[in-house]
């Protein structure tokens, strides 16, 4: 599943994985609302492809044992048509971003929200896949608004041996976390396209009031022919729906 989020600002405030989510969100601090200490972020590993700096870029998120060369084809076509800036981002424990014991939406929403900025990507568009998809959910959500061969990218050769990329000990002691969604009582009130692949079952018609409660002005649009890896079975519909959202 694919999910974007469209101009988002950053304030600090169960969904199954699924398809590609967009939405428009604008970005700036603001204090937490959850009780205890926040997520300690880390640095994540990034590739940024350049575009007009008067426009919000797009910025995907990949998804469980994903990497951010699952979108390298992708982010640059559109950065051509688009002329945007285009972000590929490496989650924490993934690709070339630190390890770290804690594998919570929570700390990857936090991981981004001290990136960002940082990059001057505020405002952005939020394009995410299955895990990324719901990392993107999360951040907009706790936003205050005032206005997809993943093996071998996964195995790398250390000292004459394969080793994993991804901090697979972390992975399995956060996997229920990862297969459900943190629950939420806000609503994000901004744009948001959920775009579903017809072959996929990852997202049920019993989603869809929970969906509804958290992004009222969600649209659900579904590729024919398409599994969970949209972006992967039918790139040129994907970009054509990405194209679509931010007109």
């Amino acid at each position: 599943m694919l999910r974007g989020v469209r101009a988002w600002r950053l304030p600090y405030g169960g969904l199954e994985p699924s398809r590609t989510y967009f939405s428009r969100l604008p970005i700036t601090p603001s204090s937490s609302g959850q009780s205890g200490a926040e997520p300690r972020p880390v640095p994540l590993s990034y590739k940024l492809l350049d575009g007009e700096a008067a426009r919000p870029a797009l910025v995907f998120l990949h998804g469980l044992f994903g990497c951010k060369t699952n979108f390298n084809s992708i982010a640059k076509a559109l950065a051509q048509q688009t002329g945007r800036r285009v972000l590929t981002v490496d989650a924490r424990n993934h690709g070339d971003s630190p390890h770290s014991p804690d594998m919570s939406y929570e700390a990857m929403s936090q991981d981004l929200q001290d990136l960002l900025p940082k990059l001057g990507l505020v405002p952005c568009v939020l394009i995410g896949h299955s895990m990324g998809g719901k990392t993107a959910m999360l951040l907009a959500l706790q936003r205050d608004m005032a206005v997809r061969q993943f093996l071998l990218t996964n195995l790398v050769e250390a000292d004459g041996r394969f080793v994993w990329r991804v901090n697979l000990d972390a992975l399995a002691q956060h996997v229920d976390k990862l297969l459900a969604f943190p629950p939420q009582q806000e609503s994000y009130p901004g744009p948001t396209l959920f775009l579903l692949g017809g072959n996929s079952e990852f997202v049920h018609p019993s989603h869809h009031p929970e969906i509804r409660r958290l992004f009222p002005r969600a649209q659900m649009q579904t590729v024919p022919n398409a599994g969970h890896w949209i972006h992967a079975d039918r790139p040129q519909d994907f970009m054509a729906a990405i194209r679509g959202f931010l007109t």
